[in-house]
């Protein structure tokens, strides 16, 4: 069946499609892109900015420090197009810090635009040890030019996270400290 998200809750379509495949378990709903079964799309969080998250693993220490702007972190993570794969057969798994070595997490400085921008908002507002499911729609990650050949434009990206670990803050000067105050994420 086809709708309209102007006339109809996604509620609804997940209902009419649950009457018709008979059962909400293997319900999908597809909205902007995104594929999330009807049961897990309560379970997300969703953003002002659209982002979705799932808290997958608590943090270490609930009450541990958040990372800042221009502090660096590593992070343990994967990569799939067309949703998590223990949600749908058409996921495709893109990247990976876990490699036929073992697992190297990936380090970067968080907050100053070094990641893509939804991985920006969701890592700064995670605690060490914490893992999230993120749906990550194309505003937020690559846009409409996509990346690497093997991240279409206008896709919706789907990460397991993990933040491994929050290192120490850069040390910044004058103008850094200017440019973080007028960029702000």
């Amino acid at each position: 069946f086809s709708w309209s998200s102007d006339s109809v809750s996604r509620r609804e379509v997940a209902s009419t499609a649950s009457k018709l495949i008979g059962g909400t378990a293997s319900c999908l709903v597809f909205l902007e892109g995104s594929v999330l079964p009807s049961s897990a799309e309560e379970e997300y969080i969703t953003t002002s900015r659209g982002l979705k998250y799932q808290v997958v693993i608590p943090p270490t220490d609930p009450d541990s420090p958040l990372p800042l702007r221009a502090q660096k972190v590593k992070a343990k993570y994967t990569l799939y197009l067309n949703g998590f794969p223990e949600d749908t057969d058409t996921s495709k798994k893109i990247d990976s810090s876990k490699g036929f070595l073992g697992e190297k997490p990936f380090e970067f400085i968080a907050g100053v635009s070094q990641v893509i921008k939804g991985w920006d908002l969701s890592i700064m507002e995670m605690r060490e040890g914490e893992a999230r499911k993120l749906v990550i729609p194309s505003a937020l990650g690559y846009g409409e030019k996509g990346a690497g050949g093997k991240i279409p434009g206008g896709a919706t990206l789907y990460f397991d996270v993990e933040l491994a670990e929050i290192g120490a803050r850069a040390k910044i000067g004058e103008d850094q400290v200017k440019w973080l105050e007028d960029n702000p994420l």
